[in-house]
């Protein structure tokens, strides 16, 4: 059973200490004391994670006590807690002190959780940076070798080659322009369809230019509103809207020195355009609630399934703001153009699958692969994930059958992309052949569902096996070698 972190709580009222050792006991080890010499001499005798320590105190103040730790523990994360409405002393300190995070009076149990959660994740992630680095200045040269090596490994995973694709695929154009811009320090637009990996390639992007050593973060910006959007992207001070119950450091300043992914940028309001435009030009940011700006190096992607130009063109997007985030256009193409990809992505998706859901699957069936790359899947990758993972939980067999897919598919025809209710329109000829072409594909389907059992099929259908026979045979239906 894996060690709980140790948080140290300093706080001179005893009713403040059972109250944080109450909410945090559950998910940590913790340590209480009532005075900086208690906790001092805790430090002393065991490995501290996170101090939590009261502004307020007779011998010294939390800030004065944090100075110390920095001084002789610098690891150790800290977090002051302060009952003052004037935070001017501590804010004087928090540089000085090196304080990660300070939290007013009155707390809130979770937030106050999420913010010590954060704390021990970054102790940890401090602790395997150091790890790594005594490794490389004291191992053996050979040793330093592999470690440079898994590093590039590890590097690679996060590149272009994660994206998978055909030889032949018109995917490849898309990733070779995006592998030159990477390097260029400016504002990079992905278009397409939902569910095309948008979000992918803007991670190659960043792992493949010089931010790649700092932060990579995402929000969707259609998935929220307004408000809640300015606190997600560029923070929020205490008491600024209901439910600011501490400030919050926004994800373009925690994006500094990196990448910020802003996901279906085309949803946005009007309101909000002229904020976002206000920090790419300026580059700096301001915490609702707040009356000071700070300044951020952020590198800008930005994604939408919608056309930008239109949308300028409609005035539903601001001409200015567009073209700050089109400094560089990379379109990419949906599934259904790049059909000599589906057969590589299933089996990447497959594979995922299986090893999340302890299944032991082999691959598809011949007929199962036919029957992906014939349907245009609207929903793109997404779409694709989502019916390999319901075969996946159907599947008994090593093999993923064709039989396990969804209705839509099986009806599926290569040239097809149609809507159901375009199906007649879209078949040509006769009145006479384009019944005949629905009818095999009612067949096919048919058959493929129940796993060419003839008998079920004919009886579903209403037919005789000596009309299904008659039929499969003038249409050349016949069932392809697994």
């Amino acid at each position: 059973m894996a060690t709980l972190p140790t948080i140290l709580v300093i706080d001179d009222e005893v009713r403040s200490q059972e109250s944080l050792r109450r909410t945090l006991e559950e998910d940590f080890t913790v340590r209480t004391a009532s005075s900086a010499k208690e906790g001092r001499e805790i430090m002393e005798r065991e490995t501290v994670q996170v101090v939590l320590c009261d502004q307020r105190m007779p011998e010294m103040t939390g800030v004065e006590f944090l100075k110390e730790v920095r001084e002789r523990w610098p690891d150790t994360v800290r977090i002051i807690i302060s009952g003052y409405t004037e935070t001017q002393d501590i804010i004087a300190g928090v540089n000085e002190a090196g304080i990660y995070q300070y939290v007013m009076k009155p707390w809130h149990p979770e937030s106050l959780l999420l913010t010590v959660r954060a704390a021990a994740q970054l102790y940890d992630l401090q602790q395997q940076t150091q790890n790594m680095d005594l490794e490389l200045r004291t191992a053996e040269p050979v040793l330093r070798r592999r470690v440079e090596t898994k590093r590039e490994k590890l590097r690679d995973y996060f590149e272009f080659s994660r994206i998978t694709r055909a030889a032949a695929s018109p995917l490849n154009a898309v990733v070779d322009m995006a592998s030159r811009v990477a390097g260029c320090d400016i504002a990079v637009h992905i278009a397409g369809e939902s569910g095309t990996g948008k979000e992918l390639l803007g991670r190659a992007i960043h792992y493949s230019s010089p931010r790649s050593g700092r932060a990579f973060v995402i929000e969707n910006c259609g998935a929220m509103s307004d408000q809640l959007l300015e606190s997600e992207l560029f923070g929020h001070k205490r008491g600024s809207f209901t439910g600011a119950f501490e400030d919050r450091i926004g994800l373009f300043e925690q994006a500094d020195g990196g990448t910020i992914f802003l996901d279906e940028i085309g949803d946005t309001s009007s309101a909000f355009q002229v904020k976002l435009l206000r920090v790419l030009q300026e580059g700096e940011i301001r915490p609702v609630g707040s009356s000071r700006s700070r300044k951020v190096d952020v590198r800008v992607l930005s994604a939408t399934n919608r056309d930008l130009e239109e949308e300028v063109q409609r005035g539903r997007f601001r001409a200015d703001l567009y073209y700050r985030l089109t400094q560089f256009v990379l379109p990419v193409p949906p599934l259904r153009e790049r059909k000599m990809d589906i057969p590589l992505i299933a089996f990447d998706l497959l594979n995922s699958a299986a090893q999340s859901m302890g299944k032991d699957v082999a691959g598809f069936s011949p007929e199962s692969l036919d029957c992906l790359t014939r349907y245009h899947w609207p929903g793109n990758v997404r779409e694709l994930q989502n019916e390999i993972l319901r075969a996946l939980m159907l599947s008994e067999a090593a093999h993923i059958g064709a039989h396990l897919f969804s209705a839509r598919v099986l009806r599926a025809t290569p040239e097809d992309e149609a809507t159901d209710m375009q199906v007649l329109s879209g078949i040509n000829g006769s009145l006479k052949e384009r019944m005949e072409t629905l009818e095999a594909r009612v067949l096919r389907e048919t058959l493929i569902r129940l796993r060419w059992n003839k008998t079920k099929a004919a009886a579903e259908l209403g037919l005789s096996r000596v009309g299904l026979r008659s039929k499969l045979s003038r249409y050349g239906l016949e069932k392809k070698t697994e």
